[in-house]
Formats: C-alpha cells, structure tokens, sequence
C-alpha cells in the first residue's frame, strides 16, 4: 500500500522512514517546540498575573500545587505516549485498521481515566498540600486554584491523546496551533478576570481551564474530521482488547514513571517550603524558567519516539538508532547554547515573575546553580524516548524512578539531617539525579538492538 493511499489527502503528516534524519527531527521538533512553548505559558502567565497583580501568597500558592498537579497528570500522559507510539508503530507498517482501532481505544480510555483522575485530584488535594508543608497562609488560595483545574482536567487529557494520535503520523502543526489559539484565550482571560474583575487565583485557574477545554474541542473536531486512518466514529467508539493491551503495555511504564516522579517531587516541595514564602516564591519562578528550557530536549525526545515507532515498524532498525544519536547531538548543542543568556540575564528572569528583592536574590541563586547541569540531561531525554519508541517502556521506567525517586529521596534526606539550612544543597539534589539517570540510561542503550550491541530487547521486523 502506497503511502498516498495510505493517508488521503494528509499533507500536515510527515514520513519519517525516508530523507535526512536531521533536518527530519528538526522539521518535526519546531511544532512540537512552539506548541510546548504555548503550552508552558498557561502556567506562566497565571504565575506572572498573579505575581505581579495579585500578592505574593497567590503567587506561592500557584507555584507550589505544580507537583500535585503533574502527578496525576502525568500518569495520564504516560498512558498517552503509549498510545503514540502504537499509532506511530501501525502507521510505519501500513496496517490501518491496527491505527484505527487503537485511536478509537485510547479515547474511551481516556474518558474513563479522566473521571477517575478528576475525583482523586479534588479528594486528595489538601493530603497533598499537607505533605509539602504548605504554610497556613498559602493554603487556602492553593486549595482554591487546584479545586478548578482538577474540575477541569478533562481538557488537558483529551488534547494529549488527541495530539498524541496526530503527532504519530507526523503532524505536529495542528496541534500547535490549536495551543496557540488556547493560550491566546488563556492570557486574555488572566488579564479581564483579574484586572477587571478582581477574581485573583480563581480567576487565573477559571482563565485556564477554558483554555484547555478550548484546544480539546479543536482537536477532537479535527480527529472527527480527518480523512487519515485516524477518523474517529462514534459507532466505533469501543475498547479493542488487543490495541488496550499494547497500549497498557508499553503506556503503563511510563505512566507510573511519569507519575511516581512527580509524586516524588511533591517531598521535593516539602523540602523547598521549609524555607519560607520568598524561597518559595523564588523557586516558583525557577522552575517556570526551567521548564522552557527543558522545551528543546522535550520536543527532540517526543520526536524521537515518532521516529523510531515508524522505523521500528517499517524494519528500519539501523535508521531508527541513527535518529537517536542525531536528536542527542541536536539536543545539547541547542540546550548549552540556551544555558548561556538564561545564566547572565538570570535576575531579569526571575523578576519578570516577582520583583520582590528576597525572591529575585533566591530564585537567582538556584538559577546559576541549576543551569549549567541541564546539557547533561538532554542524552537521557532522548535515549529513553528512542526506547519507548521502539516498544521498550519498562527500562526507561526503572532506571528514570531510581535516578530521580530513590536516589534523590536518599540524598535529600541525608544532607538536610547535616545541613537543614543549606539551600542550595538542597536544589543539587535535582542535576545529581539526572547525572545518574544519563549515565544509566546511556549504558543500557549501548547494550540493546537500538545502541546496535544486540539482538534482543527491541523487537522490530528486521
């Protein structure tokens, strides 16, 4: 079957079994790089409404739920990796039904899950707050702000399996315009609910969730519309055993990856409000800087796992390897050149999000101290994103969870009962993890099909 029959009519949608694997990457990486940009300015823009017009409590309060957040979240979004990467496997061997059949699955799923999700978040919410050491003043506008998005985290879901499913067979431009479009809606809301109407923390998070209900809808309209093996039928809408099984199978690794992380982080913050509400506040405005510079290698990772799956699938074994080393070279080169402003312009950085000289001094500090780690990460990133393509979730998984868990518990726990009052060792306890977590990650790859060492661990149809 020809790929022109294969895909009617999709020109957004990227063949990565043939042409340069680097400029491939790239071509894939942009969209996927400015849709993550757009993504992570929901957050930002809440931060900076709420620290620049609201008070600096609201501005801890927003900062400090981003863990409680991102665990259940993230289980979610590991379950919709695996999803991709079945697509993108069918999608390389040209086996449509196997496609159509696994995207209809993975959002039944994704309706079931998001319930489930939904009560928790809201349940759980002040045993999560409680276990950081949330300070007392802060509590009550972060139980407020999680109380929404919780409320609507059905948005947020169905846009990632959405773009997921797109993304799997190449299309990364649509998805970042539908994320240009909500984060449009998103900062004028911010703006009109807290500027004109003075509705604060609530305001920022009502402001969001419309935002991610509104990049849903567009790409649920767009799978319902598409002429690709990906058009969704509400008479199909039912879970296929075998494609749950190869979703749960590969999804359910990263998943508990994923969510187990970020569980971890939430002690993490536990750690960090010890130091009280400008600390806080500083470390707010560290970490939103720091999720735009872990964008690149983000999006290098996500397209290495699209690469793989269609080269896996198409028997492209040595192909597929190629594109890890290109996206890991690409990776760091980008992420030291990054490294480099963020470091000099770090107090017009922090400042941008909250001016108070305390905050500015400490989110500095941890600035400089974090940011010449980050190159070292990028190998990692993308090494365990090539495994997943190839169907291999469960290594990444256990190697991730003992880098960034266990390791990190341990450290923390031993340097805080030396030195409770050193901040900065405290901060370290995050590139030490990712120093382990690359050498691990590297060594393992050497030793399986896709580091070219073997013929076990991967399987593909070579």
């Amino acid at each position: 079957m020809s790929n022109s029959k294969w895909l009617p009519g999709s020109k957004r949608n990227l063949d990565m079994t043939e042409g340069n694997i680097g400029r491939l990457l790239i071509t894939f990486s942009v969209p996927l790089l400015l849709g993550n940009v757009f993504q992570q300015l929901y957050n930002m823009v809440d931060a900076w409404v709420v620290g620049n017009f609201v008070s600096n409590e609201a501005f801890s309060a927003v900062g400090t739920v981003g863990p409680i957040l991102n665990t259940l979240i993230s289980l979610f979004l590991g379950l919709s990796s695996g999803a991709g990467v079945v697509i993108s496997q069918n999608y390389g061997a040209k086996r449509e039904e196997a496609a159509s059949k696994a995207i209809h699955t993975a959002i039944v799923m994704t309706f079931i899950i998001a319930i489930f999700l939904t009560t928790a978040g809201i349940l759980l919410r002040d045993v999560f707050l409680r276990m950081m050491n949330t300070p007392e003043n802060v509590i009550p506008e972060a139980r407020l702000y999680l109380l929404i998005l919780f409320a609507g985290m059905a948005g947020m879901m169905f846009y990632n399996i959405g773009a997921a499913a797109l993304q799997a067979l190449g299309d990364s431009t649509r998805p970042f315009y539908f994320l240009t479009t909500a984060t449009v809606i998103n900062i004028v809301g911010d703006l009109v609910l807290v500027l004109v109407f003075h509705r604060g923390v609530e305001g920022v998070a009502i402001a969001t969730v419309t935002a991610m209900t509104t990049s849903a809808v567009l790409v649920m309209i767009t799978l319902f519309r598409t002429e690709t093996c990906l058009r969704l039928s509400l008479r199909k809408m039912r879970i296929d055993t075998g494609s749950m099984k190869q979703i749960i199978r590969i999804g359910i690794p990263a998943a508990l990856q994923m969510g187990i992380i970020s569980f971890s982080n939430i002690i993490v913050q536990g750690y960090i409000n010890y130091f009280g509400a400008d600390v806080m506040s500083g470390w707010t405005a560290y970490t939103k800087i720091d999720a735009l510079m872990l964008l690149p290698m983000q999006s290098l990772a996500l397209a290495t796992t699209t690469f793989v799956g269609q080269n896996i699938g198409f028997g492209r074994v040595q192909r597929a390897r190629d594109g890890v080393r290109e996206a890991t070279r690409i990776s760091v080169a980008i992420t030291f050149a990054l490294s480099i402003p963020v470091m000099v312009f770090a107090p017009a950085l922090v400042g941008f999000f909250n001016s108070k000289p305390e905050v500015v001094a400490f989110g500095t500090q941890i600035l400089r101290w974090m940011t010449p780690f980050y190159v070292i990460t990028c190998a990692a990133n993308v090494t365990n994103s090539g495994l997943r393509g190839a169907g291999d979730s469960k290594a990444p998984m256990l190697i991730t969870i003992f880098s960034y868990v266990v390791f990190r518990q341990i450290y923390l726990a031993s340097v805080t009962h030396f030195m409770p009052d050193n901040l900065i060792i405290v901060c370290l306890g995050y590139p030490f993890g990712w120093i382990l977590c690359t050498i691990i990650s590297s060594i393992y790859f050497r030793r399986t099909n896709l580091g070219g060492q073997s013929v076990t661990g991967v399987g593909t149809k070579s």
